[in-house]
C-alpha cells in the first residue's frame, strides 16, 4: 500500500470515530507528553505522602547490663566547712584567773597562760614549755608541783618494767620518755618531734603513728603511757 493510501485509510477510519474520541486524538502529542508526566508526578506526591503518614515503629532504649544511678547527689549546704571543736584546758597554780578556759584548735601553752590572765609575779615558769601545743583536756599547773601521780617517778632498779606511774606523752620530756621500756633517746626523740608536729597526743593509740614504733613495741608501751 502507498503512502496516499495509508493516509486515507487513516483519515476514513477517524470519520468514523464518536465526536470525542476524533477530539481527543487531535490533542498534540507534546501536550500528551507532557499530560502524562503531570500525572505521573501527582501519582508519586501522593504515595510519598501516604508513606510518611504511616506510623513508624520505635525500638525500647537498650538497656547496659550493670547500669546503675548515677552515685552524684548534691552537696548539702556548708558541706566541708565543718568547725573544730574547741580545746578545753585547765589552767591552775599561780595565775590570774586559774580555772578551766576553752581556746581555739591549735592553742599554745602561752595562750593558756594569756586566757588565765597572765602568770602572778615570782611564779617559777622555767620547766613551761610556752611553745608547745596544748591537748584538749589537759591540766596546765604553773608555779606549783603536779599532784601525786602526774609525774613519772624515778627509774627503778635494773630489770624493773618501766616507771611507776604512766608517763605523759604530752609533757615528759626526752629524758623522761627515755626511761621507758625499748625506748632509746633517738625514738624518745620522734615522739617529741611527732607530738610538736601535730600539736599533741589525743589517745595512747596515736603512738601507733611515730616512726619506729610497731606493734610489738606498742603492745609493752600502751599500759605506761597517757596522753
Amino acid at each position: 500500500m502507498t503512502r496516499r493510501g495509508r493516509d486515507g485509510w487513516a483519515e476514513d477510519l477517524r470519520d468514523r470515530l464518536p465526536p470525542w474520541l476524533q477530539a481527543t486524538c487531535a490533542l498534540h502529542r507534546r501536550g500528551v507528553v507532557a499530560l502524562a508526566a503531570l500525572l505521573a508526578l501527582a501519582v508519586a506526591l501522593a504515595l510519598q505522602h501516604h508513606l510518611a503518614a504511616r506510623p513508624a515503629p520505635v525500638a525500647a532504649p537498650r538497656s547496659v547490663p550493670g547500669a546503675e544511678p548515677s552515685p552524684f547527689r548534691p552537696r548539702p549546704a556548708g558541706a566541708g566547712h565543718t568547725t573544730a571543736p574547741p580545746i578545753v584546758v585547765d589552767v591552775g597554780g599561780k595565775v590570774r584567773d586559774p580555772g578551766v578556759h576553752a581556746l581555739p584548735p591549735g592553742s599554745r601553752v602561752a595562750d593558756a597562760l594569756r586566757a588565765a590572765g597572765g602568770v602572778r609575779p615570782g611564779a617559777d615558769t622555767g620547766s613551761l614549755n610556752r611553745a608547745r601545743f596544748l591537748v584538749d583536756g589537759e591540766q596546765l599547773l604553773v608555779g606549783v608541783d603536779p599532784p601525786p601521780g602526774t609525774a613519772p617517778a624515778a627509774p627503778g632498779p635494773a630489770g624493773a618494767a618501766g616507771p611507776a606511774a604512766p608517763v605523759a606523752l604530752n609533757t615528759a620530756t626526752v629524758e623522761q620518755l627515755d626511761t621507758l621500756p625499748g625506748v632509746g633517746p633517738v625514738l624518745a626523740q620522734h615522739i617529741v618531734d611527732h607530738r610538736t608536729r601535730t600539736g599533741g597526743f589525743r589517745s595512747v593509740e596515736e603512738l601507733r603513728e611515730v616512726n619506729g614504733i610497731g606493734d610489738r613495741r606498742f603492745a609493752d608501751l600502751r599500759d605506761l603511757v597517757r596522753p
